[in-house]
C-alpha cells in the first residue's frame, strides 16, 4: 500500500453523517467528528443546529451547559451562543459582549432520514453535494431501519473492508459467504470521486442470508458491486438472478433480486469511527418481517466485521514488521490515494490545490 494505513489527517470540506435525523431534538448532544468537539440540538421550529463544543472563556463544553429559547447557555458563567455561534449574552459584564466571544458553527442538513454536517469552510457547503440515494422514496422499494455502531478503528479500515469482496468468504460464512466469493477475479471502474470493485460469480449456491429473500429455486448468477465515494461512503450492491440468466445489470430479469446496502462511515478521531447504515431492495416494500431479519443479518455480519477490525487496528499501531499488500487490496488502496490527495489539495495554497486535484484518477 502506498497510501498510509492509517491517515492522521481528514478531509474537511465535505458532508459526513453525524446521525440518524430522529436521534437529534431539542437538547443538547456532543458528538465528536474528526477529532473536533461539536454540539448538536434543534430549535423550537426544529431547524438542526451544531456548534463548536467550547465556550470560549474557559473551554467548559457548551454540552454541559443548558438550551434555552434556542440558544445555548455555558454552565460556567452563562455565555450564551447563538444558531450562528454569536455571543449573545455575557451576563457578568452586562452590556459587554467581548469581540472573541463567538463558537464555530456548522452548516448541517437533514436528508435519507439522515443528519449531516459539513466540517469545512461554511462557504463551501452546498447540500446538493450530500450523495444522492436513487429510490429512496419510491413505494415499490423495501428498506430496513437504520442501524449505528461504533468501532474502535481508523475509519479507512472501514472502506478497505467494504471495498473487499473476498473477505466474506472468511469472516461471513453463515451469512453473506457464498461460492466463487474466495477467488473469482475482480474488476474496477474509476469514478470521479471513487471507484467500483465488482464481479459476477456464475452458477453457485445462494448465500445463506439470501436464500430465504430471492423468489426463484436453483443456483444463481450474482454480483458483488463494492463502491466507495469520498469522503467515506460505501455502496454495496448485490444481484442475484436465476442460473445463467445474469451477466448485464442493464437487462436483468424479472426475477431478479436487489439489495443495496447503504453505508456511512464518519471519523470519530485518528482510532475510532462512527457506522451507519441500512438496507434497500427491489422487492417486499410493506414486509416488516423480511425487513427485520434482513436488518438482523446485516447487524450480525456487521459484528463480524467489528470484531476483525478493531483487531487489525490494534495490530497495525505499533507492527513488528511493516504489513504486505495482496492483489486483492488494489482497490483501498486506490480509494486511499484518492483521500490522500483530497486532503493534501485542502491542505495546499489555491494554485498548488488545483495542480493537485488535476491529477486525475489514483492508479
Amino acid at each position: 500500500m502506498t497510501a498510509p494505513i492509517c491517515e492522521t489527517s481528514f478531509i474537511k470540506n465535505a458532508w459526513y453523517v453525524a446521525g440518524w435525523s430522529q436521534d437529534f431534538g431539542a437538547s443538547l448532544r456532543p458528538l465528536t467528528i474528526l477529532g473536533e468537539p461539536l454540539v448538536f440540538y434543534r430549535t423550537r421550529e426544529g431547524q438542526p443546529v451544531a456548534l463548536e463544543d467550547a465556550c470560549p472563556h474557559r473551554k467548559l463544553p457548551l454540552s454541559h451547559g443548558s438550551l434555552v429559547d434556542d440558544t445555548v447557555v455555558c454552565g460556567y458563567h452563562g455565555l450564551t451562543f447563538d444558531c450562528n455561534g454569536a455571543c449573545v449574552q455575557a451576563p457578568t459584564q452586562e452590556g459587554v459582549i467581548p469581540p472573541a466571544a463567538r463558537v464555530l458553527s456548522y452548516p448541517v442538513v437533514d436528508r435519507w432520514d439522515l443528519l449531516w454536517v459539513w466540517m469545512g469552510e461554511p462557504a463551501q457547503a452546498d447540500p446538493d453535494e450530500i450523495y444522492h440515494i436513487a429510490n429512496f422514496d419510491n413505494p415499490a422499494w423495501g428498506k430496513t431501519r437504520g442501524g449505528a455502531m461504533d468501532i474502535a478503528c481508523h475509519y479507512l479500515l472501514i472502506t478497505d473492508n467494504l471495498l473487499d469482496p473476498s473477505h466474506v468468504a472468511w469472516v461471513h460464512k453463515t451469512s453473506f459467504a457464498g461460492a466463487g466469493t474466495e477467488d473469482e477475479p475482480l474488476k474496477i471502474d474509476h469514478l470521479d470521486d471513487g471507484l467500483v470493485v465488482w464481479r459476477w460469480v456464475a452458477d453457485r449456491p445462494l448465500p445463506p442470508y439470501y436464500a430465504e429473500l430471492v423468489t426463484f429455486q436453483g443456483n444463481c448468477d450474482r454480483k458483488q458491486h463494492y463502491e466507495c465515494r469520498l469522503p467515506s461512503i460505501a455502496v454495496n450492491k448485490s444481484i442475484f438472478t436465476p442460473a445463467g440468466t445474469g451477466g448485464d445489470e442493464t437487462a436483468l430479469p424479472e426475477a431478479a433480486f436487489v439489495n443495496i446496502s447503504y453505508n456511512f462511515i464518519t471519523p470519530v478521531d485518528a482510532h475510532n469511527s462512527r457506522y451507519f447504515w441500512f438496507q434497500h431492495r427491489n422487492t417486499d416494500p410493506g414486509n416488516q418481517d423480511v425487513s427485520e431479519r434482513m436488518f438482523a443479518g446485516a447487524t450480525m455480519a456487521f459484528k463480524e466485521d467489528r470484531d476483525v477490525l478493531t483487531l487489525v487496528h490494534q495490530g497495525l499501531q505499533d507492527p513488528r514488521t511493516p504489513p504486505i499488500f495482496l492483489r486483492l487490496d488494489v482497490g483501498a488502496d486506490r480509494f486511499r490515494k484518492l483521500v490522500s490527495r483530497r486532503i493534501a489539495a485542502e491542505q495546499a495554497p489555491p494554485a498548488v490545490a488545483e495542480a493537485t486535484l488535476a491529477g486525475g484518477t489514483a492508479s
